[in-house]
């Protein structure tokens, strides 16, 4: 008799590890998302595994209670990119920062996606190095004045949705810390997507940039600093009394006002759909910025594609059926051989 499948709760998720973040750090409230989405999921935990590079947000592994490699700085895309590959059945799941995975680990993240590799990455944004002690980062603002920049950031920052879908990316997605109930149905559509599913987390650190997502984290402003991305509806926001919404054309975005009871569609408002074929429509949505435009959040972009882990099964399996098994000891021997005498 087959044994029956143990539900899991999110308990089970839990580890035993205290969770050493400062207080009112952004990401104990992805931790504890986390923990909740993902009985849901239906993925044993013994199929789960999470990989980090170094910072604020990489000690994530410790505390789920799943398979997990805090790896070195930068190169969790990599890692989990082997991971993925050697063993296509597992979950994987990348937590970098904006530190981590744009700066030192730039090369590593890009290239991981255009390979469209079967993974989740959470990159969590608050534009700045939490783990050192507060420099400017590759997301930080121009002007921002940190312990590396005395006099201000001169640096052009890296927006992480326009890099993602610069290098292809079949699924973009940004979500909002405090915001739990969206947070976990974006986490809950990234793991669905077949290939790299690549998701902005905007995330507060209270000691050394505190507030730089107030506007949008605050529930009396909110209305008005954000626009929900949803799939079929028309792209608007605002409180009661002060609607408008966003008209797309030729890339180029304007606002329009609109009455509570007008059509919004009528009015020429652009109506969401992130299964465009070319990534310019998610493009221009990740162009919009405050405070002369809300700030996206959403899936921007989701279109299918074959995963690098399903071509790579096929090329060997291909491989196989026209060579044989591959005989590790007979390459190792064939071609030319030195024999080197002590």
């Amino acid at each position: 008799m087959a044994a029956t499948a143990t539900k899991l709760t999110r308990r089970d998720f839990v580890s035993d590890q205290d969770v050493r973040w400062c207080p009112g750090c952004g990401d104990y409230s992805i931790l504890a998302n986390m923990q909740r989405v993902m009985p849901e999921l239906g993925v044993p935990r013994e199929n789960v595994v999470f990989i980090s590079g170094i910072g604020c947000s990489s000690r994530f592994p410790y505390y789920m209670n799943t398979y997990g490699m805090h790896t070195i700085h930068g190169r969790a895309p990599s890692l989990a990119t082997g991971v993925k590959a050697s063993n296509p059945e597992l979950s994987v799941w990348v937590v970098t920062g904006d530190g981590d995975g744009l700066s030192i680990g730039g090369n590593h993240l890009l290239h991981t996606i255009r390979r469209n590799v079967d993974l989740q990455i959470l990159l969590f944004n608050n534009r700045v190095y939490g783990l050192t002690k507060g420099q400017y980062s590759p997301t930080s603002q121009v002007g921002m004045r940190t312990k590396s920049s005395p006099l201000g950031s001169i640096d052009y920052p890296i927006d992480p949705l326009a890099f993602a879908l610069g290098a292809g990316a079949t699924f973009v997605a940004r979500t909002i810390d405090v915001d739990a109930s969206h947070l976990q149905e974006t986490l809950r559509r990234a793991h669905a997507h077949q290939g790299t599913a690549f998701v902005e987390i905007l995330q507060n650190c209270p000691v050394f940039n505190d507030g730089e997502w107030e506007e949008l984290e605050d529930r009396k402003t909110r209305h008005n600093a954000t626009l929900s991305l949803e799939d079929g509806q028309p792209l608007t926001f605002g409180a009661k009394g002060s609607r408008r919404g966003i008209v797309l054309k030729g890339g180029v975005a304007s606002c329009v006002e609109l009455g509570d009871d007008e059509d919004a569609v009528a009015r020429g408002v652009t109506v969401h759909d992130a299964r465009h074929e070319t990534p310019a429509y998610a493009f221009a949505l990740a162009s919009l910025k405050r405070p002369d435009f809300p700030v996206p959040v959403g899936v921007f972009r989701q279109v299918e594609r074959p995963s690098y882990d399903e071509l790579l099964t096929q090329q060997v399996t291909d491989a196989q059926a026209s060579r044989g098994v591959g005989d590790l000891r007979a390459l190792l021997h064939s071609g030319d051989t030195w024999t080197v005498d002590g």
